[in-house]
């Protein structure tokens, strides 16, 4: 019985530990992340499209690119866009540009018009709210350092919610009564129930979010444990072809040469070449890939003489290549439409809700604030 007493107190000190020493970091990264879950829709509602353009029907590409090359004349890297449907805007993305080369991952995001002959938005990553937030989740402000300590704070949390879970976990016959919530005279008794009540509730979704948050925070350091336990990761390539003249291949051409090459697949993405790689390299969805947004298969398309260089399909790789695909969809609650979005959202408040009654109650317990109801 000894034993046993020491075990359970030992898990309940880690956990009150680790809760206040990572739980204002936590509180953040996970409030943040329930916002994020409707992130799209959420800049949409802030700044909506003014696009009148009507009857159009699948994205003109070439018109895209045209009316982003002649918009941004110096802007000779890649651009990226983005398929997001039927009479719908374009979205577009130019990595690296040199107004914010001092901020790390600050790229210039463009929207067109559904007729893709007009800018109808531009701002810079970070600089309007939801990308701000985005950094806030992902790096806490801080860049790539900011990140790998989001990725160690995931672990931390992790080893936070299975001692919680443990420093709760009833003695043998004892499982109704600690599945009640009991009537209390005091505010610890109180507290203690519902801290209990909103973990038990929230403990698999926070632990499903933790744990694919930490793999897509430090990949580096989580990879060679999903490479050690399952099968090797297969990593898309990334062919390099010197210009040689004037690209001979239209955008339009690429994308039905790769349409071809992986004729079930959803478009997603076109990263168009550059003065440095004459490569169309465009992203598809595969009937059995769960990323709708950024899918995991991939084709490139020779610029020059409309060769197909590589083609990846997430469906013919590895198991860990499978896994991996399946995390970020997870992670931001777009495999389970709306009701697992509701649900991730709810976790991250309920996380929040945790750190406050948690403290709260190390407070009153401690005799800084007074334990009468």
């Amino acid at each position: 019985m000894t034993l046993k007493l020491s075990w359970r107190k030992t898990f309940r000190r880690l956990h009150l530990y680790l809760g206040l020493s990572v739980g204002v970091l936590l509180t953040i990264i996970t409030l943040s992340g329930s916002i994020l879950v409707y992130y799209p829709q959420i800049d949409l509602l802030l700044n909506p499209a003014n696009d009148a353009t009507t009857n159009i029907k699948t994205p003109n590409w070439d018109q895209a690119y045209n009316t982003l090359r002649a918009n941004f004349p110096s802007k000779q890297g890649p651009w990226r866009l983005e398929n997001t449907g039927i009479n719908s805007v374009i979205p577009a993305r130019y990595y690296n540009p040199i107004e914010t080369k001092e901020q790390g991952f600050a790229p210039l995001m463009v929207w067109l018009s559904s007729s893709s002959d007009k800018v109808i938005r531009k701002n810079y990553w970070g600089k309007y709210l939801v990308t701000w937030m985005y950094n806030l989740h992902f790096s806490l402000l801080t860049g790539a350092t900011g990140t790998l300590v989001v990725g160690y704070i995931g672990i931390a949390s992790i080893v936070l919610l299975i001692s919680g879970f443990f420093a709760w976990f009833p003695k043998p016959g004892q499982w109704v009564k600690a599945l009640k919530f009991k009537s209390r005279s005091s505010k610890i008794g109180l507290l203690y129930d519902w801290h209990k009540l909103i973990g038990l509730t929230f403990c698999i979704p926070l632990l499903a979010l933790t744990v694919t948050g930490v793999m897509l925070a430090i990949p580096k350091q989580t990879d060679p444990i999903l490479t050690a336990l399952v099968s090797d990761i297969n990593s898309p390539p990334k062919t390099q072809i010197q210009p040689s003249k004037q690209t001979d291949i239209s955008l339009s051409q690429a994308v039905l040469i790769a349409e071809k090459a992986l004729p079930n697949a959803r478009l997603a993405w076109i990263e168009t070449p550059s003065n440095l790689n004459a490569i169309y390299r465009l992203r598809f969805q595969t009937v059995n890939d769960p990323s709708y947004r950024f899918p995991h298969s991939y084709i490139e398309v020779n610029a020059l003489t409309g060769k197909l260089e590589s083609v990846f399909n997430i469906d013919k790789q590895s198991t860990a290549s499978k896994i991996k695909s399946w995390i970020h969809p997870l992670h931001d609650g777009s495999i389970g439409g709306n009701i697992l979005k509701v649900i991730w959202v709810l976790s991250g408040f309920g996380s929040a809700a945790l750190f406050i009654i948690g403290v709260y109650r190390w407070l009153v317990r401690t005799k800084r604030i007074q334990n009468k109801l």
